[in-house]
């Protein structure tokens, strides 16, 4: 079992008054489209988000997730990130998933998931763009799952990343898909804008 972690605690303030997770592509709030690719691989999906009951929680209604209310994400990414890891069930490792990714599917989830079997002399399988920048989503191996309960600051899981640079296997994604988060009303318009393949 590898639990799928989507992480929409944080309180999506450079939106100017609206919510990044509960924008709409094609007619559908973008944390609902996420959560609806992640059940395809079959796994469990956990959803974090700031409190439960709470206005994105109602975007994910009749869906087969587990929603985790993380009071830590007050905090900001770091704290959103402790709070949740500490929820989620023993597992073999955990897939993150940020919730501002708007061009991340089950077919990007599912290629860092089967990373490990093929790289399986890694800690971190992580998704990357074509040309090799690092993203998301990213795998976390079971033994580094104890780290995350010391995670503090502004740098949010970087800080745990960063040191294992050597014990992390990249996964090219198509495009910019690994790095293409909508965290501010001119996101949203220029993604709007641009032709969709």
């Amino acid at each position: 079992m590898t639990p799928i972690l989507i992480l929409a605690a944080g309180r999506s303030s450079r939106m100017l008054g609206r919510d990044k997770h509960i924008e709409e592509i094609d007619g559908v709030p973008l944390l609902r489209r996420l959560a609806v690719a992640a059940l395809q691989l079959e796994e469990p999906v956990f959803v974090a988000l700031p409190s439960v009951p709470h206005p994105r929680a109602e975007t994910l209604a009749g869906l087969g997730v587990t929603l985790l209310s993380i009071p830590e994400a007050a905090e900001g990414m770091s704290g959103s990130l402790r709070g949740a890891v500490a929820r989620l069930p023993k597992a073999e490792g955990f897939l993150l998933v940020l919730g501002d990714l708007a061009e991340i599917g089950a077919n990007e989830m599912r290629a860092v998931l089967t990373a490990r079997a093929d790289h399986p002399d890694h800690l971190i399988w992580r998704g990357a763009t074509q040309t090799g920048e690092p993203g998301h989503p990213i795998l976390f191996a079971a033994s580094l799952i104890s780290r995350f309960a010391g995670l503090s600051g502004d740098g949010g899981g970087e800080n745990l990343v960063k040191p294992l640079h050597d014990q992390t296997h990249l996964v090219p994604l198509p495009g910019h898909a690994a790095r293409r988060d909508l965290d501010t009303p001119e996101d949203w318009a220029a993604f709007r804008a641009a032709p969709q393949t």
